[in-house]
Order: C-alpha cells, then sequence, then structure tokens
C-alpha cells in the first residue's frame, strides 16, 4: 500500500471519524474572515500556558506540557488530518509492505532545519532511533538509510498500526538533526532544533519560552488539514510564558495580556463567557488516572490497589476535579462511545464499586498496618488536585494513613520517576487511537507506575498483529477486562478541558493540543 499527501485509515479511521467532529475546535480561520478582514501579519502572541515543560524534546516523554509546546519547532515523518488519517509530513510519501514488516518513506527534499543544514535520511535514521528506544510496540525492528531521501522500517513482527505509532503527537517523532539526536542525554536533546514553522529563541526557567518565526520554512504544498498540510507562522514570535496560577491566566486574558489561556479553572467559565472580547473552548480531553507506584510499597499488591478502587467515590472525585456533570462523565472505557472500533464497557462490574467495607477487608488481606500512603500532586493543575485532595478523604475513611506531597509540576514529574519518593500520582490520559498509545499499559514502557501484567503484554501483542478490526475490538474487551482486574492505574472518569482565546485570535485550532501556526492576531 502506497500513500502520497492522502490519509490511510488502516484499523482505527472508522472510530475517530466521530471524535474528530468533537475534539476539534477552531477559531475563525483566516480564509474565512478575509471577507470581513484582511488577515494581519507580525505581532507578538502571548501564550499563558498553566506549567513549565521539564524538556522540549519530545521523545521521551508523553507530558503535555512538552507536546503542546514543541509541536510548533518539531514534525515529524507522518502527522495526522483532521479526520485523525495518518498523512505525510516530512516524508513526500510512504508505502507499508503487504505483510505489515516494512514501511518505506521518500522524504521531501530541501527541507532545512534550524540551524540551515538540509533533512536527510541520516538524519531521520538518528532520530527514529532515538524516539523508539522506548518503543515496546515497535518489536524488534531497524531503521535504515536506503539513500539520502529514502528510509526504511523494518519489524520482526507485523503491525498493522505502526503508522498510528508514527503518527502519535504524545509522543512525537520528531526528525531533528543527527548530531543533536546522538549527543542527547538521558534527559533529552541538549539542543532544540527541529524543521518547523517556528525556532527556539530562549527559555527563561520559570518564566517563559520564545520562539520565532523560521524564516526559512519549507511549506508543504498541501493545504491545512489536521496537524499536516500548509503551516505558515503569521506571527514573528510567541511568548510561551508559565503561568501556575488559574486567576491570573483568566485576569490576563480579559484584561488582553495574553491572547490565549490554556486550561482555564472550571469556576470562571461564567467570567469567561460574558466577556465579548474572549472566546471559551471546551474540548474533550480523555480520562482523569489515579497511578499506582507497582514497583516498590503497598501497592505492589494487587490486593491493596483493588481497595483502593472499592474506597473511592468516582462522582465525588470527577465533581470535586470538574466541577459539575457539563464536564465530566463516569465510564469504565479509556476511549470515547463514539470510537466504535475499540470502545467497550468490559470490565464495567469492576468501575465505581463504592464498597469501602470490602475496601477495609482488602487492605487487611494485603497486610496494610498504618503505614503512610503518599500522594503527589501539584496545584500547577488543580483539577489534578484536587482529585488527590478527595482521595484523600476517601482513602483515610478506609482506615489509610495517607499524606499529600505538593510540587509544581515540573518537580513531581521528576519525583514520579523515583519508586522511592510515592505511592500514588494523578495525571491525565488524553484519547488515544490505539490501545498501545496509553502508555501505562505496556510493561516494556517502563512508564511511572511500573505496570508488569504478563497478560496485558501477550493481549497488546495480539491486537497489533490482528488481521481484522473485529479481531482487534475482541482482545482489547479482554484487556480492559484485566485491566480492570489488575488495575495498573484506576480510570475515573472522562472530563473536558477549557481554555480561552482573544477574539482577535485568527486561525486557532485545538487538536490535541492549542495549535499556533497558520494564526494571526487581527485587531
Amino acid at each position: 500500500m502506497k500513500f502520497r499527501k492522502r490519509g490511510v485509515g488502516l484499523l482505527v479511521m472508522a472510530a475517530v471519524l466521530a471524535l474528530s467532529a468533537c475534539s476539534k475546535n477552531d477559531a475563525e480561520s483566516p480564509e474565512s474572515s478575509g471577507a470581513d478582514k484582511a488577515v494581519q501579519t507580525g505581532g507578538t502572541l502571548e501564550v499563558a500556558y498553566p506549567t513549565q515543560p521539564q524538556s522540549l524534546d519530545p521523545h521521551g516523554t508523553t507530558a503535555e506540557a512538552t507536546r503542546d509546546a514543541a509541536k510548533v519547532i518539531y514534525e515529524g515523518l507522518v502527522t495526522i488530518n483532521d479526520n485523525y488519517e495518518v498523512i505525510p509530513q516530512l516524508a513526500d510519501s510512504f508505502e507499508v509492505s503487504e505483510d505489515n514488516k516494512k514501511v518505506t518513506f521518500k522524504l521531501r527534499e530541501g527541507v532545512p532545519f534550524h540551524n540551515g543544514k538540509e533533512m536527510t535520511s541520516e538524519d531521520v535514521v538518528a532520530s527514529m532511533v532515538k524516539w523508539s528506544e522506548n518503543k515496546p510496540e515497535l518489536g524488534e525492528h531497524e531503521w535504515i538509510a536506503v539513500d539520502d531521501y529514502t528510509v526504511e522500517l523494518n519489524m520482526s513482527q507485523p503491525s498493522s498500526l505502526v503508522m498510528h505509532f508514527l503518527a502519535d503527537v504524545g509522543n512525537l517523532a520528531a526528525v531533528m538533526p543527527k548530531e543533536v539526536a546522538e549527543s542527547a542525554e538521558a534527559t533529552g536533546a541538549k539542543e532544540y532544533i527541529g524543521t518547523g514553522p517556528f525556532e527556539f529563541v530562549e527559555w527563561k526557567q520559570d518564566e517563559m519560552i520564545k520562539f520565532k518565526k523560521f524564516e526559512d520554512y519549507a511549506q508543504d504544498e498541501d493545504e491545512a488539514n489536521g496537524l499536516g498540510g500548509k503551516k505558515e507562522a503569521l506571527v514573528d514570535e510567541i511568548n510561551w510564558r508559565f503561568v501556575p496560577d488559574a486567576s491570573t491566566r483568566v485576569n490576563g486574558l480579559i484584561s488582553g495580556q495574553y491572547q490565549f489561556a490554556h486550561m482555564l479553572n472550571y469556576d470562571s467559565i461564567p467570567q469567561v463567557e460574558n466577556n465579548p472580547q474572549v472566546e471559551v473552548d471546551v474540548w474533550p480531553y480523555g480520562i482523569e488516572g489515579l497511578v499506582f507506584n507497582k514497583k516498590e510499597g503497598l501497592f505492589k499488591d494487587v490486593k491493596a490497589r483493588q481497595a483502593v478502587n472499592n474506597a473511592l467515590d468516582m462522582d465525588v472525585i470527577m465533581s470535586s476535579a470538574f466541577t459539575g456533570k457539563d464536564y465530566y462523565e463516569l465510564d469504565p472505557s479509556l476511549f470515547l462511545e463514539s470510537q466504535t472500533d475499540w470502545y467497550t464497557d468490559a470490565g464495567k462490574e469492576n468501575y465505581n464499586p463504592k464498597d469501602p467495607e470490602k475496601a477495609k477487608q482488602l487492605l487487611a488481606e494485603a497486610g496494610y498496618n498504618g503505614e503512610e500512603v503518599v500522594i503527589l500532586t501539584s496545584r500547577d493543575y488543580e483539577h489534578h488536585y484536587n482529585a488527590a485532595v478527595a482521595t484523600q478523604q476517601m482513602l483515610e475513611k478506609a482506615g489509610m494513613n495517607v499524606k499529600l506531597d505538593v510540587y509544581d509540576w515540573p518537580t513531581l514529574l521528576e519525583r514520579r520517576d523515583d519508586p522511592s519518593a510515592y505511592d500514588i500520582f494523578y495525571t491525565g490520559f488524553s484519547t488515544s487511537f490505539t490501545p498501545h498509545q496509553y502508555v501505562f499499559l505496556d510493561s516494556g514502557t517502563q512508564w511511572p507506575g511500573w505496570t508488569e501484567d504478563p497478560e496485558i503484554d501477550r493481549l497488546l501483542d495480539e491486537i497489533n498483529a490482528a488481521a481484522s478490526q473485529e479481531e482487534a475490538h475482541d482482545l482489547y474487551a479482554q484487556l480492559q477486562e484485566e485491566m480492570w482486574e489488575y488495575l495498573p492505574i484506576i480510570n475515573t472518569g472522562k472530563n473536558s478541558r477549557v481554555s480561552g482565546y482573544s477574539k482577535d485570535l485568527k486561525g486557532y485550532t485545538n487538536l490535541s493540543g492549542p495549535n499556533f501556526w497558520n494564526v494571526s492576531i487581527n485587531k
């Protein structure tokens, strides 16, 4: 199968067509607004973001703070369009072999990096080797530079989902210069050099990241479509400011200090909606997840994890975090109902059991003797903090000794890598397109929480090699059933998130996070 500048659905596209209709909110596009006012270029876009990323290198993290900022400077071989189909980006075309074991990429020629060097297959191979270090879903594989503009991915086992792994913006397979990829440290690249429409300028710790327009950006010839196609830097600079206080983000948006504010406090929505100069963007996000440390401590024992599941009231947690049912729903599935290729309610008998007495019994069986249980949390994301507080209260009612350790988000991300530092943390998982993209499932990822379940691993492998979507769905239903028994995390429910932007901001889109190419400030 050969694909050139058009989408490839593979097994999952029917599932996400409906998802795309409800998860992408477009401000008035530059083209559509032209009849009323010509698009203005130039100026500085002021973004208020709730937290600072650990790094701008997207290879080694699924953190959204990295994903959202990195998208303006990095690109991958492929990406997704408005319908969540995989389309070429830095690849001009790609061809998947009939046995699903080889992908051949023909690269676009004349694409410069921000340092002026032209991208070739050597850069792609070095970047993909680095990116795929923690990609167990690829199995044994090899990246080969066939010639300057041809790259091959050879896999020992067939994968019908490989193109979706490569297009996953949540762990972007970013292409960077060979020397940058090969000199990267464990914490990521030491230089932030990509091919995107903006280039990195400076990072003022705890204050802001500055990006500027990349004057030599190699435009894709195709029409803008999702995260692909034509991408223009219509503003001269982006100041990506770290504003952890929610009220400061709201007040700055209303006053015009910021043109965009991410993750508004739910209580502030009426205030923002009543301002005629501001638009509110409510978008389906994914799940709120309570993650267990299964490597050390109490929650190595599945009975202790099951005790927590029985102690919780998901309605209380979700209403504490997201204020009202307009912004959350209770559902045992990792997928949206509209994702019919994957959605199932398997395991629902173990979702939200609300049985404190059974929780106490399971704790006794796990040998719990009053040890301190540490929950990591951060006020950078108020919904995670509020969920953690509600959880603390319910676990204490079940007889547990619970402590909240509160940090800024970058520090929390560091501490969650240390299995001796905590027992539980909360985080969010945006809706994905395949089970493999939920990093807490696969033992091979060694993602914080450290899942080790051979049954989940076996089912993931079988899903990847499934001959049909029907077979893949049946296998996933088994996997979700096992997930609710093993409990790598507790999915407390689905939620929507809220951002706000100035009506002067034209062309803004939200697709897998906010996007700031093709965006202008028209006053």
